[in-house]
């Protein structure tokens, strides 16, 4: 597998990701297309646009986040991970980061209810209502 300009852990990690999928690089078909938007001059001018096709299931990714095609490259592949993970209903980082925000939101919303409870009327003020 190609090093991408990321550091030994990133790589290390796509990896073992596409090694537990199944993801291999010969299934893959990568054309270089130019990018477009921000990057002036030098995006006009280099092919960095990444687009990934995985063959056996026809999933495709166009990555251009970036203006260096090795960073695109590790992205696009990065990303056509995470979609076959959704595509055979494997958990992805997308469902980690929601279930997260989930518990965070529950977490929250306890906190909130036990400090904003209305308190119960004391008995004493009770008691002296009741006495005229």
């Amino acid at each position: 597998m190609t090093i991408f300009a990321v550091s030994e852990e990133k790589n290390r990690w796509l990896r073992e990701r596409m090694a537990e999928l199944g993801l291999r690089e010969e299934d893959m078909e990568e054309r270089f297309v130019r990018s477009s938007g921000a990057g002036g001059q030098h995006v006009n001018k280099t092919a960095t646009c990444v687009w990934l096709r995985h063959r056996p299931t026809g999933l495709e990714v166009k990555c251009m986040a970036e203006r260096s095609q090795s960073l695109n490259r590790f992205l696009a592949r990065r990303e056509l991970a995470e979609k076959l993970a959704a595509f055979n209903g494997l958990p992805t980082t997308k469902d980690d980061k929601a279930d997260k925000l989930r518990r965070q939101k529950a977490r929250r919303k306890r906190k909130a209810t036990t400090k904003y409870a209305k308190p119960d009327i004391d008995r004493d003020t009770q008691d002296n209502q009741e006495k005229p």
